[in-house]
């Protein structure tokens, strides 16, 4: 009986939604990249410790890829408490010293209560945050966060799941939400597989930590085998499989257009940017404070129309969960295409303006 309990201790909550793919047949539409980099920086603040705002120190630092380009943080609590336990898919929304807020997955082993650990790559033209990490971020800097939420939680086969074994696929930089995973699923005993791509090895990280997975992890590079088609990266994939992808817009594309039809199989997949506008309708924003308009294309999203006209709005996941962008509207209908805000706080006039947009192309009148 211990064991069980051991072993039930260690699965992740069921997930209040989740995360398959039920639009498949948006297979062509264009993913956005690694890291939310969209826009300028803005200042955006935590709210102060009462709501229980933690300040992390960086502990350790290590580079993690062969040519240098990815960095491991490991924080702990500056005031030395204990930290708040989180499960794999779980990521940090940080605030860096310069007010930027972005979102990095905790790669490290939810065992270990006492520290959290992210990898970030360096991507010189990706808007400030990842130069940040890198230049800024030495042991002792401290930044400050919420703690840990889930966005891509695992559901684990035979533990709430109909599913019966996993396969996950790995691309880059997207190893960081997949690695806690696989730990967790060598734990529990369960069926599962891994394919994990890049450009070369030197460019991907923790290929030292993935050793100890042994036949269970295929690593796949560009450099000597090509471009994976979406068969490499599924593998057998039969029936009764999850399966959970993180990458680049390519891979994920082709991963759902191959999966179109296959009822028996879920798919999982984590965006770190903002989702491509489905059925969106042209319309007008108006500014309260300042009497300002701004169009807003059928392809765009409200907030990125305001960034693009130099309207200062805070955000920071851009897909919708994280609430940093919340607005009041003034005037005008919306329609709602977050998955956060509840009943009464929509009927307050509250939209989130990273996904939400008018409904029906009518004015909106915001509060900003």
């Amino acid at each position: 009986m211990t064991g069980l309990r051991e072993r039930y201790r260690a699965l992740p909550p069921h997930p209040f939604r989740r995360r398959r793919d039920v639009l498949m047949g948006l297979a062509g539409a264009m993913l956005s990249g690694m890291e939310t980099v969209t826009g300028r920086a803005r200042k955006v603040r935590l709210p102060d410790a009462a709501d229980g705002t933690r300040t992390l120190e960086v502990v350790e630092r290590t580079v993690v890829a062969r040519d240098e380009n990815v960095v491991a943080l490991t924080f702990a609590a500056a005031d030395g408490r204990s930290l708040p336990t989180w499960h794999p898919g779980a990521h940090l929304d940080i605030e860096l010293p310069s007010g930027r807020m972005r979102q990095y997955s905790l790669c490290g082993d939810p065992q270990h209560p006492d520290r959290y650990r992210i990898a970030v790559r360096r991507i010189p033209d990706g808007g400030g945050g990842s130069l940040e990490v890198h230049d800024a971020l030495q042991v002792g800097a401290t930044v400050r966060t919420h703690g840990p939420r889930n966005a891509f939680p695992l559901t684990v086969p035979g533990y709430g799941s109909p599913t019966r074994r996993l396969r996950f696929i790995a691309g880059g930089i997207g190893i960081t939400p997949i690695l806690p995973m696989l730990g967790l699923a060598r734990r529990l005993g369960v069926e599962w597989s891994m394919i994990y791509t890049g450009r070369s090895r030197d460019s991907l990280p923790f290929l030292d930590e993935l050793d100890r997975y042994g036949g269970h992890v295929e690593i796949r590079t560009d450099d000597a085998a090509g471009l994976p088609a979406a068969d490499d990266l599924l593998g057998d994939c039969p029936d009764g499989t999850a399966v959970y992808a993180c990458g680049p817009a390519a891979m994920l594309s082709a991963i759902r257009a191959r999966l179109i039809g296959r009822a028996g199989v879920e798919l999982h997949f984590e965006r770190f940017a903002a989702p491509p506008v489905v059925d969106g309708t042209a319309f007008t924003v108006t500014v309260a404070s300042t009497g300002r308009t701004v169009e807003v294309g059928a392809d765009e999203t409200l907030l990125g129309a305001l960034n693009r006209s130099g309207v200062a709005a805070r955000y920071s996941c851009q897909q919708g969960f994280c609430g940093t962008c919340r607005t009041r509207v003034l005037a005008g209908a919306v329609d709602h295409r977050d998955g956060l805000l509840t009943d009464p706080e929509r009927a307050a006039g509250q939209m989130l303006i990273c996904v939400s947009r008018s409904a029906d192309g009518a004015d909106l009148t915001l509060d900003l």
